[in-house]
């Protein structure tokens, strides 16, 4: 039995036949759904199950996905498996420590304002101490501390005590400290600091607070304070 066309719905015989899209058509009336034109198997577009010409091909666009059964069980299963893979990562990674952080020009800048903060912060408690100690009255004959101490208040704000005597006060004498290695250069920000390079020796060193210390440059000789985060015990 001869079947029927898919446009015009009459019979068609196999000397007309055209079977293209699960469908059959005449010859004739395989054509383009909107301009008519007939088409052949070599420039027809299929596109639902009917043909269209280049032109006329309809443009896909796309859409939202909606949240069906389907989807989230996809979106489940692809987050389990999300998760399996991190811990897989994990437990390979587990027990190998941690990785050494690149001395990277941007964090030397943030160690380096770091150190500078740090000098700042000592050298105001350092001169909030200092104003805070006030003169010192040398002991002796009780008349004559009677006597100077009216004049206290004036030899205090007129002549404050010098720097140089910080630095006499602080020198430990020699080969009574510990010995270190510094890990990074440093460069005096003050007169009573001492510069160095990375992998100088500091020796006769001694202890003054948790952020700093004082030493002698083994290589050439100066003294003077030290960050203490810039050395290490050897």
């Amino acid at each position: 039995m001869n079947p029927l066309c898919s446009r015009c719905n009459l019979v068609v015989y196999p000397t007309e036949k055209v079977n293209c899209l699960d469908k059959y058509w005449h010859k004739g009336c395989f054509s383009c759904e909107v301009c008519k034109m007939t088409l052949n198997m070599k420039n027809y577009k299929g596109f639902e199950k009917r043909p269209y010409c280049n032109a006329h091909y309809p443009k896909s666009s796309f859409t939202c996905v909606t949240d069906t059964p389907e989807n989230l069980r996809l979106k489940q299963q692809s987050k389990i498996q999300s998760q399996v893979l991190y811990r897989e990562d994990f437990e390979k990674n587990k027990g190998k420590g941690f990785s050494v952080v690149a001395d990277t020009p941007e964090m030397q800048r943030i160690k380096k304002t770091q150190d500078q903060i740090s000098n700042i912060k000592y050298h105001e408690e350092f001169e909030k101490k200092k104003v805070g100690e006030g003169p010192q009255i040398q002991p002796g004959n009780p008349s004559a501390g009677a006597y100077q101490q009216p004049a206290a208040p004036q030899n205090y704000h007129y002549d404050p005590a010098p720097e140089p005597a910080r630095q006499a006060a602080a020198a430990p004498p020699p080969g009574a400290g510990k010995r270190y290695r510094a890990v990074y250069d440093y460069s005096a920000a003050d007169e009573d600091e001492v510069s160095f390079m990375d992998g100088d020796v500091i020796v006769d060193v001694q202890q003054i607070d948790e952020g700093w210390m004082y030493g002698r440059v083994e290589r050439t000789g100066q003294q003077g304070m030290l960050p203490a985060n810039y050395v290490e015990a050897i």
